[in-house]
């Protein structure tokens, strides 16, 4: 990009983080206009200062952690536009690491990289090689939003955050276009912070395991009482009870095989699409 849109993507960002928020279910904790209390304690002891209370954040304060910890973190200044404030909007939201990881997401396959959260040489050769960007705010939007649904926190600021990457999308593109954006909106529960960390976790094998494991095993206590009727066969009674027993047994462990196997299928689906969010998958 020839001129910095630092201050103009900041006037959005802002105008998405609001004031000054203590939401219990936030992980972000206590925050000002997009700045932890964690965030502004390393600031302030970084400097050799002492720490207080983020509410006391000055403006001169805000715009050096905006821009050395932010915008400098995802090299706004080398994006092409929309595509920095995109990035920009995503490092406050989840840390610049996972907003660069969005992004690798969204190149593939010209990134064929780690997906690793590094602004390295291999995601910006990447980026040079879009020639739709509007196009490729979209797939970075989409991976947010991906990554958004397997947080254990979006059925509480899912609908804040939502409304937030829609508002983010629109004004991306409008910038990747050439044309004027739309304002950025404050939403309630759009500025909670959306980590990592508090991903759901993928459901375990083990019922399934153990499922089929009972199944395989049911199936062979049948063979051998299908054995004991055969040498019984001269008594009718004994034979025939036994019969209903293998057939009972037979059907109960088939249907622990099948419906193990289903439910390591559902498993496997959900871990793959988490592995995906989070961009822990394979390439």
């Amino acid at each position: 990009m020839a001129i910095s849109r630092e201050k103009e993507s900041l006037a959005k960002v802002l105008a998405h983080e609001g004031g000054y928020s203590n939401n219990k279910r936030d992980p972000g904790g206590p925050t000002m206009k997009g700045v932890t209390q964690r965030v502004y304690d390393a600031y302030r002891k970084g400097k050799g200062q002492a720490t207080r209370s983020v509410k006391s954040i000055s403006t001169d304060e805000l715009n050096e952690i905006y821009d050395r910890q932010y915008w400098d973190a995802v090299k706004g200044d080398q994006l092409p536009d929309g595509v920095d404030y995109v990035l920009f909007d995503g490092a406050v939201n989840s840390g610049p690491g996972r907003s660069i990881m969005f992004l690798q997401q969204a190149l593939r396959p010209l990134y064929t990289g780690r997906i690793d959260g590094v602004m390295g040489i291999g995601t910006l050769t990447a980026l040079k090689a879009v020639n739709d960007n509007d196009a490729l705010i979209d797939r970075i939007c989409d991976a947010r939003m991906n990554f958004l649904r397997h947080l254990s926190t979006f059925a509480v600021f899912g609908k804040g955050w939502s409304a937030r990457v829609r508002e983010v999308r629109a004004i991306g593109i409008s910038w990747a276009t050439g044309e004027t954006p739309q304002a950025a909106n404050f939403v309630d529960g759009a500025d909670a912070k959306a980590f990592a960390e508090d991903a759901k976790t993928a459901p375990s094998t083990a019922p399934a395991d153990a499922a089929i494991g009972a199944g395989g095993s049911g199936l062979g206590v049948t063979g051998v009482l299908e054995g004991l009727r055969d040498q019984l066969s001269p008594l009718s009674y004994a034979s025939e009870w036994i019969t209903k027993i293998v057939v009972v047994l037979a059907l109960v462990s088939a249907l622990l095989v099948i419906g193990g196997g289903a439910y390591r299928w559902w498993t496997n689906r959900k871990a793959k699409h988490l592995a995906e969010a989070l961009g822990t998958a394979g390439f």
